[in-house]
């Protein structure tokens, strides 16, 4: 087994050359410039790569460029382990990045929060306590024999000794 240093150089040098290759190498139509490497992971044993791409437009050119990645797999393959110069060069899983599509829906779920809080300080915005500002009952008045505090209300003078 590799060791984890080992791994991540070898996943950063195929994130680079499937980028580059992507970008100057393969004359796919359905690659074009709409397909982005977002990030590579290789197992332990450096025998299998995961590429994770994104690509920028709907579902029909989605659907087409994972077409154009599979059938461009084999020439990616060479170019890295060209670039690699490893004993075995690792096979190459093409996987569509979620990172956006959960992006846009937390984005999405803020934008909510955000609203309804708006709704609650628009509701809230002449409201009173109804039992006042402090809930907490205070002596009104510092002569008062209710209080606890008041030594005239034990019956007991201790001033008097």
């Amino acid at each position: 087994m590799a060791d984890n240093a080992r791994a991540k150089r070898l996943a950063d040098l195929i994130r680079e050359v499937v980028a580059q290759k992507l970008q100057r190498g393969i004359k796919d139509p359905r690659l074009g410039t709409h397909v982005t490497i977002t990030d590579t992971r290789v197992t332990g044993d450096l025998r299998e790569a995961t590429v994770f791409y994104t690509v920028y437009g709907d579902d029909e050119e989605r659907k087409a460029a994972a077409a154009g990645l599979e059938s461009a797999k084999g020439v990616l393959r060479s170019e890295v382990g060209r670039a690699a110069g490893v004993k075995f060069t690792p096979t190459l899983e093409f996987v569509m990045d979620a990172l956006p599509d959960t992006a846009r829906n937390i984005e999405d779920l803020l934008d909510r929060a955000r609203q309804s809080d708006a709704k609650v300080r628009e509701a809230s915005a002449g409201a009173t306590y109804a039992g006042g500002a402090d809930p907490y009952r205070k002596p009104e008045d510092p002569e008062d024999p209710e209080d606890p505090g008041d030594p005239a209300d034990t019956g007991t003078d201790d001033t008097a000794e």
